[in-house]
């Protein structure tokens, strides 16, 4: 395993010569010639990369079990990928299924490739391809292609290695914010328990105090109805009067406990709300991180369908949001075979055109962030007179959007689009 993956384990080798590492470094064109290379013609330590880059670990597991593997099933996936690497060295029957699984997989893309004629044409696709995060079908397609010299693979290579590094960056970036949510979300929930102790104490204490100033109210009007005659009203009168201030001064305390109690309540429901908002935040940037990890890898869901055949021929109206953002949210939706239409929401774009631009789509988005209300609530009044359907965004970012489209299920509209 650690001869196939000599170039994962030295990050520099991106940038050096593959000899540097004792692996024979071919010439590409003498291997190629004008056919396109098989995995089996490429130095072994590509194989890795390809492997791990190229096919997800679902992908390798069924061509395994397929290829009639009985510990595939339940072998880990650094061991699938281990025996995948070790099959791409071998032109036998193993070897040439892999491939072929790979030219599969990346069918569309290794057309889009072939049509390049040189290096630089292959080094612009890339680049094209790298801007859109499209990762997976271009390096097979680039690696294979008869064109691809050595210089342009060990650039493409090094590519792909700090990429693997960069996204785990993030990764951990948003691991780390997660788990201060989940932690504040405690405090939050421990401070809530000790305000509702403190109220039901208070309560408590207040109703005590009642009964016990009425115990003595009944006890003094008792005593002065049998000693009516007695020579020591007077005295039974001015203890009475006495009670009397006392259960006024405890009635006063008694409110100022009340009124804290209701102010400590109200506080309590709004720490709720505040608390069921950061959930449903820390659930969709959970959900919103799983599609970017799934996206980097050119995933498309929990199932082996790809995401092309959900959006065939869907057309999707985004306004508001970034116009930064536009180009790079066309491209995702054209890479899966869908069309996306783009309103900036009244900024530059005149508002007469959001009817004719709703009509044409099969379902409308719009950030809730970064839309006007005006332009928001006429997105609605348009679409529920068309009938059609629209879905506010949590924020004008590519992972929601992303989110959004790679729902399971669909949108029936945009299924039917």
């Amino acid at each position: 395993m650690a001869s196939h993956c000599l170039l994962h384990a030295h990050p520099s080798a991106a940038s050096v010569n593959l000899k540097a590492f004792g692996v024979p470094e071919p010439d590409f064109a003498d291997i190629q010639g004008s056919r396109r290379a098989k995995i089996w013609d490429l130095t072994t330590s590509l194989h890795c990369s390809i492997v791990g880059t190229c096919l997800t670990s679902a992908e390798l597991r069924q061509f395994f079990i397929r290829f009639g593997d009985s510990n595939a099933r339940t072998a880990t996936d650094h061991n699938l990928h281990g025996l995948g690497v070790r099959a791409a060295s071998r032109g036998d029957d193993i070897g040439k299924r892999l491939n072929k699984a790979l030219d599969k997989r990346h069918e569309t893309t290794i057309r889009r490739f072939q049509k390049a004629t040189g290096p630089t044409e292959l080094r612009a696709l890339w680049a094209q391809s790298l801007e859109q995060g499209d990762i997976a079908g271009p390096y097979w397609a680039l690696l294979t292609h008869p064109s691809a010299d050595t210089k342009l693979v060990q650039e493409v290579f090094g590519d792909v290695h700090m990429l693997s590094h960069q996204v785990g960056a993030a990764a951990r970036l948003d691991i780390a914010q997660l788990r201060r949510l989940e932690r504040e979300l405690r405090e939050r929930d421990d401070k809530i328990a000790r305000q509702e102790a403190r109220l039901q104490t208070g309560a408590a204490e207040r109703e005590a105090l009642r009964q016990s100033l009425d115990q003595s109210l009944i006890a003094v009007a008792s005593r002065n109805a049998s000693d009516a005659a007695d020579p020591a009203i007077e005295t039974f009168a001015a203890r009475v009067t006495v009670l009397e201030k006392e259960r006024a001064d405890e009635s006063v305390r008694a409110s100022a406990i009340e009124q804290r109690w209701r102010l400590a309540e109200t506080q309590r429901d709004k720490s709720a709300n505040e608390v069921a908002e950061l959930t449903l935040e820390m659930r969709a940037l959970r959900r919103e991180l799983l599609v970017l990890e799934l996206a980097i890898a050119n995933e498309t869901g929990p199932t082996s369908e790809p995401l092309e055949t959900k959006l065939a021929g869907a057309k999707i109206l985004y306004v508001g949001g970034r116009p930064k953002l536009f180009e790079q949210l066309k491209a995702y939706v054209s890479a899966r075979g869908g069309v996306l239409l783009a309103h900036d929401g009244g900024i530059d774009d005149n508002p007469a055109l959001l009817p004719g631009l709703i009509s044409q789509a099969g379902a409308v988005m719009f950030p809730v962030d970064c839309i006007s209300h005006s332009a928001a609530e006429q997105v609605k009044k348009i679409c529920r007179r068309l009938g059609k359907p629209w879905t506010p965004l949590r924020s004008a970012s590519l992972a929601s959007f992303v989110a959004r489209i790679t729902a399971d299920p669909l949108p029936q509209a945009l299924i039917l689009a």
